[in-house]
């Protein structure tokens, strides 16, 4: 009898110490309402849902719920579908890839199931544009911006409609630095228009697409629930930025890197080191603002709250699947994040590009939200 009972308080005693251990350890033991990760997302065991791309970079739903993607170095578009193999549906004619150009940005029409339009930004021979075009009937692409100045990099290239229904687009300063603080240039800016192309009448400049300005090369836009932009920001040698946008907004490079307190400009509310970032695309769910890391080869979760302040950044999905370069809301509430190891600076696995679909860690479905520089540039 007494060595039933000591063999019993020993299990327990045992049983105790594990869980204590794993709280020490910053991992608590799961147990029922315990959330999974940031924005109550389950990080653990994504979903693949897509191998074997090419450098997916813009992504964006269609209503049903599947996915486009462009594939920056083969110009082309893909639908996918878990469960599915990827299906090539359009050839975007004049792409011209080379370094960090190609077929960059996608967005597809708020409007979608009335006009059927897709958007996509990329590089030409000589600019970078913006064309939109039927799915059904890629060859008959609209230009709705072009002239603007390309290079081989700092082009860009994120699209997105905000929840004001107008097309936005992050553009690189090419290069050429001082023309992020010119107002006659729309490169080193974030573009406001209409979904046809033309100036809206409430932009911050007067028949000017600029919306804000002062930056060295925007990749990622997103909105949080109250209608705020938040972008990510390529810094050069020192930081990386998230800021926040406002019309008008001057965000001060090549003047400054990173935070300044200088008055003329607006500083930024995240920074990183490059090493640890180099953020691309962002998406907003749960209160959350989720940012891809290329060099930094993870995601980051910067919490968000209902004034727009900013909490401490984690990290999720860290060196698991290389550099990251795209992440988006899908319309079940899951999150899906692109790999970027093909983009010539990444060392790809033998599946790689891929798509990874990250579920709630519920397992259910969550509503979306309302929707001066001396060296030469870093390589992200």
């Amino acid at each position: 009898m007494r060595r039933r009972v000591l063999l019993a308080v020993i299990t327990v005693l045992a049983l105790f110490s594990g869980s204590a251990a794993a709280q020490a350890g910053g991992q608590p033991p799961p147990g029922p309402g315990t959330p999974p990760g940031p924005g109550n997302f389950d990080f653990a065991d994504p979903e693949v849902v897509a191998t074997g791309l090419e450098v997916p970079w813009g992504l964006d739903f269609l209503p049903d719920g599947s996915a486009l993607v462009a594939q920056r170095d083969r110009g082309t578009v893909v639908r996918v579908r878990p469960g599915r193999a990827p299906r090539q549906v359009a050839r975007i004619a004049g792409v011209v890839a080379g370094g960090e150009a190609g077929l960059l940005g996608l967005a597809v029409s708020p409007t979608f199931r009335r006009d059927r339009l897709v958007y996509v930004c990329f590089t030409t021979a000589s600019d970078i544009r913006i064309v939109r075009f039927p799915l059904e009937l890629p060859q008959f692409a609209q230009v709705i911006l072009s002239g603007v100045r390309r290079a081989s990099a700092h082009d860009g290239g994120r699209i997105a409609f905000g929840p004001d229904g107008m097309l936005y687009a992050g553009i690189g300063d090419a290069l050429v630095p001082a023309d992020a603080q010119n107002l006659a240039s729309r490169n080193g800016k974030i573009l406001r228009m209409r979904p046809d192309g033309r100036v809206p009448a409430d932009n911050p400049f007067a028949g000017s697409l600029v919306y804000s300005y002062g930056h060295r090369n925007v990749q990622g836009l997103a909105w949080d629930a109250r209608g705020r932009l938040f972008a990510t920001e390529f810094g050069q040698s020192r930081w990386d930025e998230v800021n926040l946008i406002v019309p008008g907004g001057n965000y001060g490079w090549p003047v400054v890197e990173g935070r300044s307190g200088d008055p003329r400009f607006r500083d930024p509310v995240v920074v990183w080191t490059p090493a640890e970032a180099s953020p691309s695309g962002a998406a907003f769910a749960e209160g959350t603002l989720f940012v891809a890391a290329l060099r930094g080869a993870r995601l980051w979760a910067v919490p968000v709250g209902v004034s727009g302040e900013v909490g401490t950044p984690t990290a999720v999905l860290r060196g698991s699947y290389g550099r990251l370069r795209t992440v988006e809301r899908a319309p079940d509430g899951s999150l899906w994040v692109t790999t970027s190891n093909r983009d010539g600076r990444g060392t790809p696995a033998a599946d790689d590009d891929r798509i990874l679909r990250v579920r709630t860690g519920t397992g259910q479905p969550q509503p979306s939200a309302v929707t001066p520089p001396t060296a030469g540039p870093r390589q992200p």
